[in-house]
């Protein structure tokens, strides 16, 4: 009866220290998350699979980094498809074209999959919520800037991919933030289409034939800031402002020698890592409906946005900037 009492009272021991000795063992051997960006070889892109992956390390789940080589919504939306054909436990996406992407991100959370956008996202989908810039507040940061340099006034011409959300969002930022300037114009939007040699080339046609009509050069995504400045200096063209996004090595080289007078800087590593772990806890505490719309239930249990925020660098701190860049990266 004694021995009998002792094995009841160590079974019940051992089922009460089970979970200690299992934690972390939430995770199957079939759990997959998938971080798909809008083009592989971007070093933007690079700093975000860094994140997703050091995150994906820690949770010791496996994790795969998607998408297509070179701009391509099309491309993109088959690496979605093949990500939610192959029952991925969650999904991390920069919308390319949000209108093409929603139909997709719709039928990946019908089937049970979390889905959150990051860096551009597809608002009118069912998403889960948004992790990135505040992008308008980007622009706006960027048009200020560059309504100091300009002294207020003068004709812009813009770099962009129209339709991007991100990037409409910033350009909104810069139209308001030149709204006070009744003098400052807006003169050309040049669709780079993905590819930075466009904005070389447009650069290069407009100092050949109206360099004295274009007093600055905006760009709202990663590639055309350091092909204008290549531009500009292949042509020794000066008093130029060229005000930049993101913080890639040659356009962080222009600024410091001050053919680039700023660029803004994202956080491209702390967006995938956070999303991570978001889209774990997400997967392992499934909310109830998923297609439920979140955003507005006053007592979601999760946020509709998550704002990593953005850094203005320019000759004042770029290298204190590349400092830190150095040691986060060395780790």
């Amino acid at each position: 009866m004694e021995c009998s009492r002792r094995l009841l009272h160590f079974a019940l021991i051992s089922l009460l220290l089970l979970p200690l000795f299992n934690c972390g063992s939430q995770h199957s051997s079939d759990e997959k998350y998938y971080l798909i960006s809008a083009n592989l070889q971007v070093p933007y892109w690079q700093s975000a699979k860094a994140g997703f992956f050091q995150a994906g390390s820690q949770l010791q789940v496996k994790v795969e980094f998607a998408g297509p080589n070179t701009y391509d919504p099309k491309a993109q939306q088959q690496e979605f498809q093949n990500a939610v054909s192959q029952k991925a436990s969650g999904i991390l996406l920069s919308a390319a074209n949000p209108e093409l992407m929603k139909p997709e991100i719709d039928a990946a959370i019908a089937a049970g999959i979390p889905v959150i956008t990051l860096d551009s996202d597809s608002p009118s989908s069912k998403r889960l919520f948004f992790i990135g810039t505040n992008n308008y507040q980007a622009g706006m940061m960027g048009g200020k800037v560059a309504a100091s340099q300009m002294h207020g006034k003068g004709n812009v011409v813009v770099f962009t991919m129209p339709g991007q959300s991100n990037l409409d969002d910033r350009l909104r930022g810069y139209r308001d933030a030149f709204a006070s300037y009744p003098q400052i114009k807006i003169a050309r939007i040049v669709d780079i289409h993905g590819d930075p040699r466009v904005a070389f080339d447009t650069t290069q046609e407009i100092i050949g034939k109206e360099k004295d009509k274009v007093d600055a050069f905006v760009c709202l995504e990663a590639q055309a800031g350091k092909e204008v400045a290549n531009v500009l200096d292949r042509y020794n063209v000066k008093g130029k402002t060229v005000v930049a996004m993101d913080t890639d090595a040659e356009t962080l080289d222009a600024i410091k020698r001050g053919a680039i007078v700023a660029t803004i800087a994202q956080k491209p590593f702390t967006m995938a890592f956070v999303g991570m772990k978001l889209l774990d806890d997400l997967h392992h505490h499934a909310l109830q409906p998923l297609n439920r719309n979140w955003a507005e239930d006053p007592f979601s249990p999760v946020p509709a946005f998550v704002d990593t925020g953005a850094t203005l660098i320019d000759k004042n701190n770029v290298d204190e900037f590349l400092a830190a860049q150095k040691s986060a990266t060395s780790k």
